[in-house]
Parts: structure tokens; sequence; C-alpha cells
């Protein structure tokens, strides 16, 4: 499932529901089941129980809440990661990072904290520091 190029996922544990392709400029909550990819312009928040990919071209400026992630693009935001977070060659991301494993490339720009493992019940997330405040609009997608 978490091969080297995000153009060649979207099977594997959950079926790829939800595509914003390139040129797609969205803001708001993204709220859905199975896996999402990005490859335009996202700015909100998204929580998914299954994985998150953004492609090459993608920007997300959001706090994200997923299982898995896939970065090959741009995140802008915090991410919490229940099983595991890949960011891919090329790909850029600025916020704190908590998951339970995590793959990086060569050749990532990261800056930002991490956190590795599994956080215990009532544990602060992320950094409230880092935290990205907006009041967006809602969308669910299902």
């Amino acid at each position: 499932m978490f091969g080297k190029e995000p153009d060649n996922l979207g099977g594997g544990e959950g079926n790829l529901n939800s595509i914003l392709g390139p040129g797609c400029k969205v803001k708001g909550n993204i709220e859905l089941q199975g896996t999402i990819r990005i490859d335009g312009d996202f700015d909100g928040e998204i929580k998914c129980p299954d994985t998150l990919i953004i492609g090459k071209s993608g920007l997300v400026k959001a706090n994200v809440s997923v299982k898995n992630a896939v970065i090959g693009g741009k995140l802008l935001g915090n991410i919490h990661a229940t099983n595991k977070i890949e960011l891919q060659t090329g790909s850029h991301v600025e916020g704190d990072i908590q998951t339970a494993r995590l793959v990086i490339d060569e050749g990532v720009f990261f800056e930002g904290s991490c956190k590795m493992g599994q956080a215990p019940a009532g544990a602060p997330k992320l950094s409230p520091e880092r935290e990205i405040k907006r009041e967006p609009e809602k969308v669910i997608m299902k």
C-alpha cells in the first residue's frame, strides 16, 4: 500500500472514495469513510479513519487526523496518524507529526516536531502553538 509513487495508490486497505483533482480548490472540513486523494488545494480540517494521499501537486493547509497518510505534495498543518505516515521524496511538511510509524524518504522538507508511538488516552495530541486556527464551512463527504 505504501509504494514510492502516490500515483500508484488507491487500492489496498481501503477503497479510494474521494478525489480532489488538480486545479480544484476547496475550503472546509472533510469527514469521510475510506480513502481520500488530494491533488488540488484544500484548506480546513480532515478526519478520516482510513488513508489520506496527498499527490505531488497537492497543497493541504489543514490539521489532519487519519489512520495512514502518504504525502507526496505539501502539507501545512499538524497530522495525527494512528498507524503510519510516509513522506515521499519532494514532499514538504510544516507542522507537528504524531504517529506509530514514520517513513521519510530522501529529499523531504520537514519542519516541526515528531512524536512516535501510541499516546496514552487523554494526552494532548499535538503542540497547541502549531494548531491552525480556522472557522471554515463544513463539507461532509460520504
